[in-house]
């Protein structure tokens, strides 16, 4: 882009000018009277760039970090100063420790009050230092093309995050005929002959190599490309904590999604593994099983790191081989990678995970296990299941088999109610793909307003409410280390189907096994032919905390520990 695309304008549609230039779809945005010049600029490209308007500013930031997750490109929130600002904070915080590429903007006072502690005046590059990559406040409208060229390649680059701009609001008004930006280009890091061969020669060393997949921004052409070096070493292979997507569940080389949650066959598998090939992901405390079997700072293991951040190789665990490459540049240079001749493995993949028992059904009238195989098994090939943070996500994760980008989209972070507007955000996405949310009832009152959403943009989403009046995920905690001793983990619940209703949507109540799948399928069925959103109300006993056991076995243990 040159100086011909320069135009008397005022920063606020240069800002959206630069946004489509970069070939922003969409953006999401709780309106507010400071960014305005914003606002009518994106009402002049309502054709080219959709406006998601949403409830409450958390719900637009979650909406906008799944966006990123999906797409690899910065998911784009609108937010105001001040308390809008505040709200949107558990969106930044969940890109961040999710490693999701997204660009918050934040409507701020006008220079002429600054540091005055005018109306919702707040330092956003202070607040949000510890959790955006990069947090700045854009002084003159003619440096606008400048920010958000560092910003979409601060987002993008390395391990990818959360970027924060402050908008004051004159500066938004002023006019400016500052030209637009190029479109930056992340760095495309990838291994060296020598990484690959030393790489080969520790594989064939390994008596149980175990590969690690996770991290953002996979494209498709690099899952193929990885799966293909795995089945060359017949590798064993799993994901790390909320990353399922990245492997074929159900092929025989998969281990599972590694966390402190993970079945014990699986886990077996996990822990005796001596060569452990990190592949994009960071390691974290869930995906390390709290520094169990990944140990900080010297793991016990011969450690791979490859990630495209070089900060991110020995920060936590120091690796014996650390390699700085992108996913796609892994899967190009791994594709002459292979076993030298005459080489067997010690261990073939399809013994890395032995069939896993079966999950015997929950207690009470409604069996948990059984909804959630059926949901698995009349899942088409094109879905997405959302999460947010509780134990009922186990029985999406436990029964359902991911394979595929944009299959799954869960909070690494745990963050509670991610799962409604991760959900909007994927049937946004893609119109024609079947989006089922699973969600506790704790964790959907935390953004359930977005559910008007949903019917706004008629969103033919269906949400499973998991409905045990609990935290569930505390209360379980509790009883492990104080049993008997609950305290502010009960909820008292509103009818979740008449809720639904009352917003003209699809709602019904699931109280026996017999009648999930039939009321399952209407919903499905309705969202479909109606393109509006589907919810169930799935009431069971408390005592029903994990696909395998309940609170009361869990009290006892307590009890007797």
């Amino acid at each position: 882009m040159t100086g011909r695309d320069a135009g008397s304008r005022s920063g606020g549609e240069l800002l959206v000018a630069q946004l489509e230039a970069y070939g922003v779809k969409r953006v999401f945005m709780v309106p507010g009277e400071s960014f305005l010049p914003c606002i009518d600029a994106l009402h002049s490209r309502r054709e080219t760039i959709e406006t998601v308007v949403c409830r409450q500013e958390g719900g637009a930031a979650y909406m906008a970090e799944a966006h990123g997750k999906l797409s690899g490109q910065p998911g784009i929130c609108f937010v105001s100063r001040g308390p809008g600002a505040a709200n949107a904070a558990i969106g930044v915080h969940t890109a961040r420790e999710d490693s999701t590429p997204m660009i918050l903007f934040i409507g701020q006072v006008g220079g002429d009050t600054a540091d005055r502690q005018c109306f919702q005046e707040v330092d956003y590059r202070a607040m949000y230092a510890p959790l955006a990559k990069w947090a700045a406040q854009i002084e003159r409208a003619d440096r606008i093309p400048e920010y958000l060229a560092r910003a979409w390649s601060i987002a993008t680059a390395g391990r990818p995050g959360p970027v924060v701009l402050a908008l004051p609001e004159d500066m938004l008004a002023r006019d400016t005929e500052a030209p637009l930006a190029a479109l930056p280009c992340p760095p495309r890091a990838r291994p060296v002959a020598p990484d690959l061969q030393r790489l080969r020669e520790m594989i064939e060393a390994a008596e149980r190599p175990l590969l690690l997949l996770g991290g953002p921004r996979w494209s498709a052409a690099a899952r193929a490309g990885v799966r293909d070096f795995a089945l060359r070493f017949d590798l064993p292979v799993a994901t790390a904590w909320r990353r399922l997507e990245l492997f074929d569940n159900d092929h025989p080389n998969f281990v599972g999604q590694v966390s402190a949650s993970m079945p014990a066959h699986q886990k077996r598998a996990v822990m005796e593994s001596d060569l452990v090939i990190a592949l994009g992901t960071r390691l974290c405390e869930p995906t390390t099983i709290n520094y169990e079997w990944l140990a900080s700072p010297q793991p016990r293991q011969t450690l791979v790191h490859i990630h495209p951040d070089a900060n991110e190789i020995g920060r936590v665990c120091a690796p014996d081989l650390g390699i700085v490459s992108t996913m796609d540049g892994f899967a190009e240079a791994a594709v002459e990678l292979a076993p030298g001749p005459g080489w067997h493995p010690r261990r073939p993949g399809a013994q890395a995970a032995p069939s896993p028992p079966a999950l015997p059904p929950t207690p009470g009238p409604l069996d948990l296990n059984a909804a959630a195989r059926h949901v698995a098994a009349t899942l088409p090939e094109r879905a997405c299941v959302t999460v947010g943070a509780g134990n009922y996500a186990l029985y999406a994760h436990r029964h359902i088999a991911f394979k595929g980008l944009g299959s799954q989209l869960a909070p690494a972070v745990g963050a509670m109610g991610y799962g409604l507007p991760a959900a909007i955000s994927a049937k946004l996405h893609d119109r024609d793909s079947t989006v089922i949310c699973f969600a506790g009832d704790g964790c959907f009152q935390m953004t359930m307003q977005e559910f008007a959403t949903a019917v706004q943009y008629r969103l033919g989403i269906v949400v499973l409410v998991f409905n045990n009046g609990l935290f569930g995920t505390i209360r379980m905690h509790q009883e492990r280390a104080y049993p008997g001793r609950a305290l502010g983990t009960a909820l008292v619940n509103p009818d979740f189907a008449l809720l639904a209703r009352s917003y003209g949507a699809f709602g019904a109540t699931v109280t026996r096994t017999e009648d999930f799948a039939p009321a399952y399928d209407a919903a499905l069925a309705h969202a479909k032919e109606h393109a509006m959103p589907a919810l169930l109300d799935l009431r069971y006993d408390a005592d029903i905390i994990l696909p395998d056991r309940t609170l009361s076995q869990m009290r006892q243990t307590g009890a007797a520990a």
